[in-house]
């Protein structure tokens, strides 16, 4: 069965840095196109990156050149580097297959971005 687990969350002030893990198991994310998503409260889960197959990656407006995607398929692993954060990033953050979800659905990781 697969599993991905979300890990590296926390309380950072506004402008700071987080780095965010999401190992898999029971399937190769290599074979996957791989995205974070963030549900803040009351809002729906939306989508943030994807890195490709190939390593490409895409963000949304939101977080273009703050955020950074990147993959090591020998860990299994997908990371994603914040930077800059802001008030408005607070959510959970998840990993996924893009267009997912394929998996089932982690517990994510709560980022909160205050002073």
């Amino acid at each position: 069965q697969v599993r991905v687990v979300e890990s590296g969350g926390g309380l950072v002030q506004p402008g700071g840095s987080l780095r965010l893990s999401c190992a898999a198991s029971g399937s190769a994310v290599s074979a996957k196109n791989m995205g974070w998503y963030r549900q803040a409260p009351g809002k729906q889960r939306e989508w943030v990156a994807t890195i490709s197959r190939g390593s490409l990656a895409n963000y949304a407006d939101s977080v273009k050149g703050r955020f950074t995607i990147s993959r090591d398929n020998g860990k299994n692993t997908v990371y994603l580097q914040m930077n800059s954060l802001k008030p408005e990033d607070t959510a959970v953050y998840y990993c996924n297959t893009v267009p997912g979800p394929d998996y089932p659905w982690g517990q994510g990781t709560q980022v909160t971005v205050s002073s």
